[in-house]
């Protein structure tokens, strides 16, 4: 069995450490997932500059966190639910809305509701999306640019989950009153 590392500054890989440099800076601590991403520098690099342009698309702050929450909880992420409940509160997102994402209810709008439902079909249906649901998709405003952009959302989440799943990485302490598991999801 294997047990992954979460690194610091001093244990990191040469190639990591610039890397772990920037994160320490962006967010005043070392977050448990990057560390354990140093590990390989390849895929840190890649997880960052994925967060990086999918915060930068054209989604808003309430979208990008149905997005990355919608893909978390259906994942199953210990991590990611908590540090993204966090990262939403800090983005000032309405907390009604990260509630309903963590336990799995309705959204706040149907706009919304529509975002995620269509992100849910993307990750169970491994790419494919009814024609049902493009439709809906389109009704409400977005676009083919927003389809495309789900994919990229999806590629960091799943760099992400993935992740804290082989490495069972801890969750970061500025995250812990954040705690979630899937048995404890109000249906």
């Amino acid at each position: 069995m294997s047990k992954f590392k979460i690194h610091n500054l001093e244990t990191a890989p040469e190639t990591s450490k610039a890397l772990l440099e920037q994160s320490l800076k962006s967010n005043g601590m070392i977050p448990g997932l990057h560390g354990v991403l140093a590990e390989s520098p390849e895929l840190f690099e890649a997880y960052q500059i994925l967060h990086k342009l999918f915060a930068q698309s054209s989604f808003n702050a309430e979208e990008l966190t149905v997005v990355w929450q919608s893909i978390n909880v259906e994942h199953e992420c210990h991590y990611c639910v908590p540090a993204h409940t966090g990262i939403a509160h800090m983005m000032k997102v309405d907390a009604a809305l990260t509630e309903a994402l963590r336990n799995g209810q309705t959204l706040t709008t149907g706009k919304l509701q529509v975002l995620q439902d269509t992100t849910l079909e993307i990750v169970r249906e491994r790419g494919h999306l009814s024609e049902a649901q493009k439709e809906k998709f389109f009704a409400v405003g977005y676009g083919n640019r927003q389809l495309l952009e789900i994919i990229l959302g999806l590629s960091q989440k799943v760099i992400s989950n993935y992740t804290n799943h082989l490495a069972e990485t801890p969750v970061d302490k500025a995250f812990e009153k954040f705690y979630w598991e899937k048995n404890a999801i109000k249906a």
